[in-house]
């Protein structure tokens, strides 16, 4: 009778409280604890109750990933593009560090899902109202890449630290084999947990480099920019017009 009553109080399963649930799972826990036999005895059902709304794991994280997606604050239309490109990234970075699993699972997919499409869309849709050609766009978003979802891709990832045995990074007896990493690694001060080596500070890191391609971005609209003028045809044309000028 027990059992019973406690099933009649609990609210209705639902598509969205499955997701939401297994969602508190993966950021209490982590990814690779959340399993459909979990998720059903955080819910108080039996795994086969789950498959009315989800038909497998593969479409639970898809569902996952849309509601973190989903929590990324919508575009200002009254702001200047890069005011609302940067505001937009910087949402999406909060919503995913709000979830630590989610850029590994984002990354995972094998195709977007509608929620991350649109908000794909409403990005490119930025560039061009502000009035970046399709072709800028296009190479726009290839140098944006994942930071346009708030996190970047770096070429180490230092965070879970160096294996037991493995001899510290640009130690004092590495300085005259690698000079220039020993001077860099000697002169940045870092925080403990950073994505991008022992401490830097990713928030500003992230920033530091999204206002860089913003500026870029900017200043080849001015100009124009086009793919069809390759590097070495721009520059002859500057040496050209420096000549005659």
């Amino acid at each position: 009778m027990t059992q019973q009553a406690e099933a009649a109080r609990r609210p209705p399963l639902s598509r969205d409280r499955v997701l939401r649930a297994a969602i508190a799972l993966a950021d209490e826990a982590g990814i690779e604890s959340l399993s459909m036999r979990k998720l059903a005895q955080e819910l108080g059902v039996v795994p086969m109750a789950l498959y009315k709304h989800v038909a497998n794991k593969e479409q639970l994280l898809d569902g996952m990933v849309d509601v973190v997606v989903g929590e990324i604050e919508p575009p200002d239309p009254g702001s200047d593009w890069k005011g609302a490109v940067r505001r937009r990234i910087l949402s999406a970075r909060r919503a995913l560090i709000g979830h630590p699993w989610a850029a590994q699972v984002i990354q995972s997919r094998p195709r977007p899902t509608p929620v991350v499409l649109a908000y794909m869309d409403s990005v490119i849709g930025m560039f061009r109202t502000g009035g970046f050609s399709v072709d800028l766009t296009h190479h726009v978003m290839h140098a944006l890449g994942s930071r346009m979802l708030g996190f970047t891709q770096e070429l180490f990832d230092a965070s879970s630290g160096p294996e037991p045995d493995a001899p510290a990074p640009a130690s004092a007896g590495d300085a005259g084999q690698y000079p220039y990493v020993a001077e860099l690694a000697g002169a940045v001060a870092h925080e403990e947990g950073s994505v991008v080596g022992g401490g830097c500070d990713d928030q500003f890191e992230f920033e530091f480099s999204l206002d860089l391609l913003l500026d870029g971005f900017e200043r080849l609209r001015r100009q124009g920019w086009t793919s069809a003028r390759r590097p070495q045809e721009t520059s002859e044309a500057q040496e050209a017009q420096e000549t005659t000028g």
